[in-house]
């Protein structure tokens, strides 16, 4: 089987067709009509085989994850999905690994609406890149660089599930089956958070999606906004998996494991009640310019790993 046809069985049989694509999969490159007042978010996003994932990480899954955590950017800049691209580099043509793959990568694109209209296939150590567009009203776009001193700091869900469910992948903990069955989801097929970020237009002040740690990615919105927080880590919401551990562990798990594909937002204060549910308050943004972790109690809490980096 020759990449055409594995283009023309496993990725141009989708059940989305959206009236604002004019000329998708088949032509030199696709063609989409951006709709009136409306700004197009772009991101990109690359998953290399034991890099992202474990090589034994299931097709299903992989697909699902690829474009979950592009579309995870879309939803912290508050974006609706719309298009998507794929470049896909595979040591070999496997006919059973490319239908479970398609399958977990449509399963996720079809619940958001969002089309499949270009990509690449290559030859080469598994990777996949994607890069996913998605729209918003004109000026409603929440960036990174925009917190301000007496905002309040939010999260989506719990944090350092995904970190666990790693660690335990590398025999370091072990779970009961339903701890381990939480933790291996949210690892393996995280959840975009698509719909919060659309009620977080006109309420968040600033925004990012959590994949390299709650500490690491907050601190982009420190940096870019010049500005500091106060956290209280005994806010910071943890599930069950997780609360059965040692709390110090658990909460090192929350704030530098990455892997969520979370919401962390600022809101101001007199926009508080405009919270969607699912979110918990953990802190303030402050103008000391650091990053302050306490407990409740007031006692400085002492982060060993700020979150992942490649490099």
């Amino acid at each position: 089987m020759n990449e055409f046809a594995v283009i023309q069985r496993f990725f141009t049989t989708q059940k989305i067709s959206r009236s604002d694509v004019f000329c998708g999969i088949g032509d030199d490159a696709a063609i989409i009509t951006p709709p009136v007042n409306q700004q197009i978010i772009m991101t990109t996003d690359t998953l290399v085989s034991n890099v992202h994932f474990p090589a034994d990480t299931s097709p299903y899954d992989i697909g699902f994850k690829s474009l979950a955590v592009n579309l995870s950017d879309l939803a912290a800049m508050g974006a609706t999905p719309a298009w998507i691209t794929m470049a896909l580099t595979l040591p070999e043509i496997h006919e059973t690994w490319l239908t479970e793959f398609s399958r977990g990568f449509f399963t996720l694109a079809t619940e958001h609406q969002a089309q499949l209209i270009g990509g690449d296939l290559t030859r080469g150590p598994l990777t996949i890149t994607i890069q996913a567009h998605g729209l918003i009203p004109r000026g409603q776009a929440i960036q990174r660089n925009t917190a301000k001193p007496g905002d309040l700091i939010y999260v989506t869900n719990t944090i350092g599930d995904a970190a666990l469910a790693l660690a335990v992948l590398q025999k370091k903990f072990k779970l009961t089956d339903d701890d381990q069955q939480t933790v291996f989801t949210k690892l393996h097929r995280p959840t975009p958070q698509i719909k919060i970020g659309e009620q977080l237009r006109g309420v968040a002040s600033a925004a990012i999606d959590i994949s390299d740690g709650l500490a690491a990615d907050l601190g982009h919105i420190l940096e870019k906004s010049a500005v500091g927080a106060e956290i209280n880590v005994d806010l910071i919401p943890l599930s069950a998996a997780l609360r059965h551990l040692e709390k110090d562990k658990a909460i090192q798990f929350a704030l530098s494991g990455g892997d969520d594909y979370e919401l962390c937002f600022t809101v101001p204060v007199d926009k508080k009640n405009h919270v969607p549910k699912n979110c918990t308050c953990i802190g303030t943004i402050t103008n000391t310019n650091e990053l302050d972790l306490r407990f409740s109690n007031g006692i400085k809490y002492d982060l060993h790993q700020t979150g992942y980096q490649h490099f």
